[in-house]
């Protein structure tokens, strides 16, 4: 709860920013929904691993009878899901603050999903990495923001089609490219993760 009140709290000030102009907040819905995302992701990113680097429960993990590949999906799925769930809690307050043209819920739904797997698995994998420092609150976006600049450009021209009107059919190209980045991060990530947490 406390990570969609800061993405509500993220789309309210973008709102404020904006000033009330209605068509001015419509266009730029799909962009502001998954800024507020991608900022409520990196809390949800860096909170999957404090239990483990707090009660130093990840040396464990990795000498249970199972694989670090085992274990970053199951982080990385858990990280999904958590990030999909917040992206549909502020749909309503997207509504609310910037009154889009729902129609098309189903696949807006689609792209959140897609968007959110594309900052989960890459986002698991750094998050692991900044759980071994001091810093990481701070390490962690600097490590993920330029890697999900494909995700993001994808996430918000697609939702922003879907909201505004899709004359052309460029909606499918966009979910193309979320897709492509999944084939290639979700497996590249799972792969990696074992070398950055056992160091």
């Amino acid at each position: 709860m406390a990570v969609v009140v800061f993405g509500a709290t993220a789309l309210l000030l973008l709102s404020f920013a904006v000033g009330p102009n209605a068509t001015a907040l419509r266009q730029l819905a799909g962009g502001f929904l998954w800024v507020a995302l991608l900022f409520s992701s990196t809390l949800a990113l860096a909170e999957s691993f404090r239990a483990e680097t707090e009660q130093k429960a990840l040396e464990g993990l990795l000498l249970l009878p199972t694989t670090p590949v085992a274990l970053f999906y199951a982080k990385a799925l858990a990280n999904w899901l958590q990030l999909l769930l917040v992206g549909m809690g502020l749909l309503p307050v997207l509504v609310i603050l910037y009154d889009p043209d729902l129609a098309r819920l189903p696949e807006i739904c689609g792209i959140l999903a897609l968007g959110s797997a594309g900052l989960s698995a890459p986002g698991t994998l750094y998050a692991g990495m900044a759980s071994q420092v001091r810093a990481q609150q701070v390490l962690l976006p600097l490590l993920l923001f330029p890697l999900v600049v494909p995700v993001l450009l994808a996430a918000v021209k697609a939702s922003s089609l879907l909201l505004l009107g899709d004359p052309m059919g460029q909606v499918g190209s966009w979910a193309l490219l979320l897709l492509t980045f999944n084939g290639i991060f979700w497996p590249l990530c799972g792969l990696l993760f074992g070398a950055v947490i056992e160091e």
